[in-house]
């Protein structure tokens, strides 16, 4: 299930939201490095991880799904998103230097096509991060946060899907080892969590972050699409037909009657 923008808009609004979205950020941020000068794309809902871009990079763009929906950003100046088929991104090739995937990938219908997608638009030698949940972490296991929706990942999966698209995992890194609940108590031990987690291993991260390296050899070959076309029947308008009324079956007599009254 796509979750609506606005649900995502009021999830990073709430006390949770904010936090895991500090958490996540602190991640991507070391994960991006320096971007001056690169062109950047946002895909999926990846704006509250693209702030630190703006006026920094040559040009920001923030792709949203049509079935997600799209909101303006950022608040001031120019609007940077689109609302597009993230299959069919309006981009040319070796269009963009990063692409930042944040809730894009577990909700995608073909992660397959989107990673021959992405191969197109990124530049030779650039540079993908992919957020995701993680398939046995507590965040993907309840449906109260965006990130308990839609196909988690496991880290296996993730690496053979990147390497299987000419991608070549370079970094990864794990984020919100704290419990997805809105309590007072948790939220005011956010960092106690994290450092208490990290003790466990991955397997207590709720998200993986990766950043990948696009190879210079060609990806796997886009599938081809087959025209659909809807064969129409030819109908004439008809009125309905009218049969003449039988009237009442008589068992004593065997016979049809037209039912009035003597």
């Amino acid at each position: 299930m796509t979750p609506d923008v606005t649900h995502l808009i009021r999830y990073y609004r709430s006390p949770l939201g904010r936090i895991s979205r500090a958490l996540v950020r602190e991640q991507v941020l070391e994960l991006a490095g320096n971007v001056a000068g690169q062109r950047v794309l946002g895909l999926g809902f990846a704006t509250p991880y693209l702030r630190n871009t703006l006026g920094v990079a040559e040009r920001v763009l923030a792709f949203m799904p049509a079935r997600q929906g799209a909101s303006s950003w950022p608040r001031e100046g120019p609007s940077h998103t689109v609302l597009c088929d993230p299959l069919e991104m309006p981009l040319t090739d070796a269009a963009v230097d990063m692409v930042i995937a944040v809730h894009a990938f577990e909700h995608i219908a073909d992660e397959e096509e989107l990673m021959r997608e992405l191969w197109r638009v990124v530049a030779p030698n650039g540079t993908l991060i992919i957020v995701v949940p993680r398939r046995r972490g507590i965040w993907a296991q309840l449906d109260t946060t965006p990130f308990g929706q839609g196909h988690p990942f496991s880290a296996n999966q993730l690496e053979k899907l990147l390497r299987a698209h000419s991608f070549e995992p370079e970094i990864w890194r794990d984020a919100l080892y704290v419990p997805p609940f809105q309590s007072s108590l948790v939220l005011r031990s956010t960092r106690f969590f994290e450092r208490v987690g990290r003790l466990f291993g991955p397997a207590m991260s709720g998200v993986i972050c990766v950043r990948a390296r696009k190879q210079a050899f060609p990806a796997v070959p886009r599938r081809k699409r087959a025209a659909r076309f809807v064969r129409m029947p030819g109908l004439s308008p008809q009125t309905a037909r009218n049969y003449p009324r039988l009237g009442v079956f008589s068992a004593e007599t065997g016979e049809f009657s037209d039912g009035k009254q003597g």
